[in-house]
């Protein structure tokens, strides 16, 4: 037992000791301060100030109706009356319109052409087009989404009064057009508000990104100053791979849990986003996305050889990992290969799980198979950034022992040529 006793007592030292230089090592380096300080606590309150005004109501349209018939006159009317458009100018032609359009008073043009009514009248496709300002998703969202309502109400009406024409009773008609009846319920984002709907994919996402690009800004500064992140302390006496993983580690672990608490549980708070999860639960999610973020990042930044290759990394990784949570399109349509890409990253499970948790007011039984995702990736990690802290210092010991002879090399050399130098000398003499 004194022997145990002595091994877990030393082993909990040599860690403190490798948590302590890991601390003083972030504390002295202002980069990696600014990331986790500037990224950490303030993206998520730029991107909740940048997405405030999610909902976005009466777009200003410009409508150019060159058909004058009754059904394009309704058609505008149903769509000046919802909550996402508002029918501003009614123009002679397109010329006037994107005279608005470039003037900034609409920010959106819809389009009747003159045949719209007479191929309605003659039973034949009636199309119309639209024309949106992409400067912002919102006003390409509210035209779209606006007159698709329209249009799906439209095509309803005429389908029954086609059925109508045709023979058949009212009710028949509208059994005929409306076999299945569906209700169309949203619970968790009622108003299709886009912050909502972005901002909880977003929170979990930058616990992961701003951790990794901080932890990748220390390697490559290390590694710019020929000092490695994988040196153990003279104490371990070359062993202890695992406790150099797990005193780094809980430095960050200890950092960001600080950080997940903020950005998943007050940072919805302050803005007033839907939060239907338990506190405990999110909590639980937490511990185990933080960790497996640690090892992740652990892993993955040996390869980085430069403090700057972290903003590279930011640049192109950062909207991949954005699309590859599924968030913003379902994964079952994801190509094979992109689906096994995105299980490279926790963010993939992290963010579903807390959008199921705080969002859909799911429970820890719901999300039980993104948590083992988790849990599963995290073991992996770790292994992986056992494997290369060990072969870091495998390296290291190699470039030692090679310095180390050809330094031998170099004296005994010296020494020769010296020696025949002053040899030399005293026969002259």
């Amino acid at each position: 037992m004194k022997g145990t006793d002595r091994y877990l007592g030393r082993w909990f030292h040599d860690v403190l000791d490798i948590f302590n230089r890991e601390l003083k090592q972030i504390l002295h380096d202002g980069g990696v301060m600014i990331i986790f300080i500037v990224a950490g606590f303030l993206y998520p309150i730029l991107y909740n100030f940048v997405y405030k005004n999610g909902l976005l109501e009466d777009t200003p349209i410009a409508v150019v109706e060159q058909a004058s018939c009754s059904d394009t006159r309704r058609l505008i009317r149903e769509m000046d009356a919802t909550r996402e458009i508002s029918i501003a100018y009614r123009c002679v032609d397109m010329e006037e319109a994107k005279a608005l359009f470039q003037q900034r008073k609409v920010n959106g043009i819809i389009f009747f052409p003159a045949d719209f009514g007479d191929k309605l009248a003659h039973d034949e496709t009636a199309v119309f087009s639209i024309y949106a300002d992409m400067s912002s998703f919102l006003y390409y969202k509210n035209l779209l989404m606006g007159s698709e309502f329209v249009m799906l109400h439209e095509i309803n009406a005429i389908k029954i009064e086609r059925y109508a024409a045709s023979g058949l009773t009212d009710a028949e008609a509208d059994a005929a057009v409306r076999t299945v009846r569906y209700e169309d319920v949203n619970p968790y984002n009622r108003a299709f508000s886009y912050s909502i709907f972005l901002i909880s994919a977003i929170l979990m996402l930058i616990i992961q990104q701003v951790m990794f690009y901080g932890m990748s800004m220390s390697v490559g500064t290390m590694r710019e100053e020929n000092r490695s992140f994988a040196s153990l302390p003279d104490s371990l006496a070359g062993h202890g791979v695992g406790r150099v993983v797990l005193g780094r580690g809980a430095v960050y672990w200890l950092i960001f849990m600080l950080i997940g608490i903020y950005v998943a549980c007050i940072m919805p708070a302050i803005f007033r986003f839907p939060q239907r999860g338990l506190y405990g639960d999110i909590l639980v999610l937490l511990v185990i996305f933080v960790t497996d973020c640690v090892f992740f990042s652990m892993a993955w930044s040996t390869l980085v050889t430069r403090r700057e290759s972290a903003f590279i990394l930011f640049l192109f990784m950062s909207p991949v990992c954005v699309f590859l949570t599924g968030f913003s399109w379902p994964d079952t349509a994801f190509p094979g290969v992109w689906k096994v890409f995105s299980y490279l990253f926790p963010s993939t499970f992290g963010c579903k799980a807390f959008i199921n948790l705080n969002t859909a007011g799911a429970d820890l039984e719901i999300v039980s198979p993104l948590l083992r995702a988790l849990v599963v990736q995290t073991g992996i990690y770790f292994v992986l950034a056992c494997l290369a802290i060990y072969v870091e210092n495998f390296v290291l010991k190699r470039k030692n022992t090679i310095e180390e002879k050809r330094a031998a090399v170099r004296e005994r050399v010296e020494s020769r040529i010296s020696d025949r130098i002053g040899g030399n000398f005293d026969a002259g003499i």
